[in-house]
């Protein structure tokens, strides 16, 4: 049974994470240009809101305290919620078009970030990763691209895998990944759905699985993709079987997260802009974070190294 998180109202929620030191979940607005979170029990929490100066993609927390924060121009340093922002590296495209989008931290304690094409027009988006480690000058390298919306990136390090998805696109693919050397190779396709057919919309009879948004993998390591418009999660195995579709109470699930101290607690962003007002209607928890309990586990959150 889906619940909606009180207060929680986002017009594009993302990058869920559940704080185990704070007991707290936090995620991001962001065309709201805001980060949230939980303060006091979860099932009736106070939502905290701060405001920021342009419009946050992803973040992670941070071992040494506060959040590391991808913003439309950079990936910057906040040590303190609501202190000020310190700027680790500066974004290498043009940010009237382009901007930060979904990403997280590897257990490493490397940040990755993707971008996406405003425009929709070109996959000129790329996947980018920060090491801040030792004490040393953040290093931003470009690890991947050729995406235009870039999103569903997770990590399973038993498997040394990498998933990364392209919204736009309909896919999800996979790398080998060495979390030591921090090496990508043997690029392939994990899952290819199927395109939005033409002129549809959430109350035609055609049928739509959605398209790639954010992910998680749970203890288990199997792939958890929200399928934004498709009104759903879906649970992958490793080696690309869909083993579960879960219906959610929004058309448009934007990413999903465990949390809760046994981490069987699963969250859900959602997005509200843009929506159709009969949609809205339908379905009042747009918009929301919503949760349930799961079956299975998730996976801790990874914190930031610098």
């Amino acid at each position: 049974m889906w619940t909606t998180l009180n207060d929680s109202l986002c017009e594009l929620g993302e990058s869920p994470f559940w704080h185990p030191h704070e007991r707290s979940l936090y995620w991001l607005d962001i065309p709201g240009r805001a980060v949230l979170r939980t303060r006091g029990e979860i099932e009736h929490p106070v939502v905290e809101r701060w405001v920021l100066p342009t419009e946050p993609g992803c973040m992670a927390p941070a071992a040494r305290g506060g959040l590391v924060i991808a913003l439309r121009d950079g990936i910057y340093r906040a040590h303190a919620w609501g202190g000020p922002l310190t700027a680790l590296a500066r974004a290498d495209y043009d940010v009237r078009s382009m901007r930060f989008n979904d990403g997280k931290c590897d257990p490493q304690g490397r940040f990755w970030a993707g971008t996406l094409n405003e425009a929709k027009d070109r996959p000129s988006g790329a996947l980018y990763c920060l090491d801040a480690r030792g004490g040393e000058v953040p290093r931003l390298t470009r690890m991947a691209e050729g995406v235009t919306t870039a999103n569903g990136l997770a990590f399973v390090p038993e498997a040394a895998t990498l998933y990364w998805a392209d919204t736009a696109a309909h896919r999800v693919s996979a790398w080998d990944w060495d979390p030591a050397t921090n090496r990508l190779s043997h690029p392939r396709m994990f899952r290819q759905f199927e395109s939005r057919p033409e002129g549809w919309s959430p109350t035609s009879a055609e049928r739509y699985q959605g398209r790639p948004d954010g992910a998680t993998v749970d203890a288990e390591g199997c792939y958890w993709v929200a399928m934004f418009e498709g009104g759903q999660l879906l649970r992958f195995s490793p080696e690309g079987e869909q083993v579960a579709a879960l219906p959610v109470p929004v058309q448009c699930p934007t990413m999903p997260c465990f949390g809760g101290d046994d981490l069987r607690t699963l969250f859900v962003t959602s997005a509200r802009r843009g929506r159709p007002a009969d949609e809205i209607e339908q379905r009042p928890a747009s918009g929301h974070v919503i949760a349930m309990r799961a079956e299975v586990a998730g996976m801790p959150v990874h914190f930031f190294e610098d």
